[in-house]
């Protein structure tokens, strides 16, 4: 337990109706007491209960009338002693609290120290910690599920079953090594092979999850793409549900990329209307289509659209699948509140006039972001990628110890490989882990948190 005090506001600085200062460490109840006067002493006060009372300067001024939870040690997010002070919500206030509190020993907390400090007194493991973050991030119902269900410890749960089996095949390996001499076999060549399969198995299942995971956490990007005037703008508008994008008859309307995001059944997806795709003199024009040929390289999904008016641009797609993946794009054919007859195959039809169509156009963007997976909310799931790059290089230190095994290798060579394995899937849950890596994970967190 970490006997410095932190301090931080815990909400955003602004006018509002209250703001929440967070105190943590040994004697960070006690530092309060002495500025605060009330009907209760707080260091007497039981773990979990909020009293009414005024925060006193040192010139015996009232600063601000304030409720004050406490939270006695092991019973608070930190693990340590802790006490948080709603304030009204003014930046002068909770500024003058701060410094008298800094005054009295605290000091201001560094981006994501509490979490940190949560973690080293082990309330959360190092999965659980990030997803703490991932739920502050959280921008659609789909990434929030995936957030919780890391923090509920699923996924936690999962690798230290994988580390556990691991465990289990090395302990009996390396017991193999003391009696030696006795030449006795604990477990057999083959055996070993099974055991290290199924552990392989199991983590490839969990990296297979991971273009599903990474999309439910940071969403997906669709670019818009086209020729001058097929709609693009249009579409994006309607989507939106506001004039976002300049509409014109004018071709080349649209001179630079337009980014915006949408919620579809939960699962962001970030749109970009490109500037069309033409030969041009104009130079900033010509600036805005090599912009949309960057879009479509990097783009999960691409929407080539094209229209009843112009028709289908074979020239245009055959330039799109130089620039990206064909299974990445969806052809569709706009304005067909223009003309319903016309026979060009397409993989949908729609007006973004009417918004005719669009409904199978979210469904077919849901389709193709989130392919065929149905994962509940009970799955392990890795959408972090810190965590998939630990599972590939544990998975490639099994795939060694079992290259070992099948060539009879000893079994010093054996069981390095297999604890270097156990070491990989520890740094996900933060078994195993370097201050580089914590610095690194906790500096993105907000303050205060």
């Amino acid at each position: 337990m970490n006997e410095e005090i932190i301090i931080a506001q815990a909400t955003p600085p602004g006018e509002g109706a209250i703001s929440v200062i967070r105190v943590s460490g040994g004697g960070s109840i006690n530092i309060l007491d002495s500025v605060f006067k009330g009907k209760v002493k707080l260091t007497k006060a039981a773990t979990h209960t909020i009293h009414y009372g005024k925060i006193i300067s040192e010139q015996s001024e009232v600063i601000d009338d304030v409720l004050v939870s406490v939270f006695v040690n092991p019973n608070s997010y930190t693990g340590e002693d802790s006490v948080e002070i709603s304030t009204h919500s003014s930046t002068i206030v909770v500024k003058k609290i701060i410094e008298l509190l800094t005054s009295r020993g605290a000091r201001l907390a560094e981006p994501g120290e509490f979490t940190k400090r949560a973690f080293l007194n082990g309330k959360l493991d190092l999965a659980q910690a990030e997803a703490v973050a991932d739920i502050i991030n959280a921008r659609t119902e789909a990434s929030l599920r995936g957030a919780r269900n890391q923090l509920d410890g699923i996924l936690s749960q999962k690798v230290e079953e994988l580390r556990a089996s691991l465990l289990s095949v090395s302990s009996l390996l390396e017991l193999e090594l003391d009696f030696a001499e006795e030449d006795l076999e604990f477990l057999s060549a083959q055996e070993a092979i099974e055991k290290t399969d199924r552990i392989i198995l199991e983590i490839e299942s969990l990296l297979n999850t991971y273009s599903f995971g990474r999309i439910i956490r940071e969403g997906i990007n669709v670019a818009l793409v086209g020729r001058p005037n097929v709609g693009k703008s249009s579409l994006l508008n309607y989507v939106l549900k506001e004039s976002r994008a300049i509409v014109s008859e004018i071709p080349g309307t649209t001179r630079d990329i337009i980014r915006e995001e949408v919620s579809i059944d939960g699962v962001l997806f970030r749109l970009f209307d490109t500037a069309g795709i033409r030969l041009t003199e104009n130079t900033i024009e010509k600036e805005g289509v090599e912009r949309s040929r960057e879009a479509v390289k990097e783009a999960d999904i691409v929407l080539f659209i094209n229209d009843v008016l112009d028709g289908y641009s074979e020239e245009l797609f055959n330039e799109l699948i130089n620039l990206t993946k064909e299974e990445k794009v969806i052809s569709i054919l706009n304005k067909i509140d223009l003309d319903r007859k016309i026979n060009i195959e397409t993989d949908l039809r729609i007006s973004a006039l009417t918004g005719e169509g669009i409904k199978e156009l979210f469904e077919l963007l849901k389709t193709k972001a989130l392919g065929s997976k149905n994962y509940t909310e009970k799955s392990a799931v890795v959408s972090n990628i810190r965590h998939y790059n630990a599972l590939k290089k544990a998975k490639a230190s099994l795939e060694d110890a079992k290259s070992s095994l099948i060539n009879k290798m000893t079994g010093e060579f054996i069981s390095v490989d297999l604890r270097l394995a156990e070491e990989h899937l520890g740094e996900i849950i933060g078994k195993v882990t370097t201050d580089d890596i914590l610095n690194n994970i906790f500096s993105k967190f907000c303050i205060g948190k």
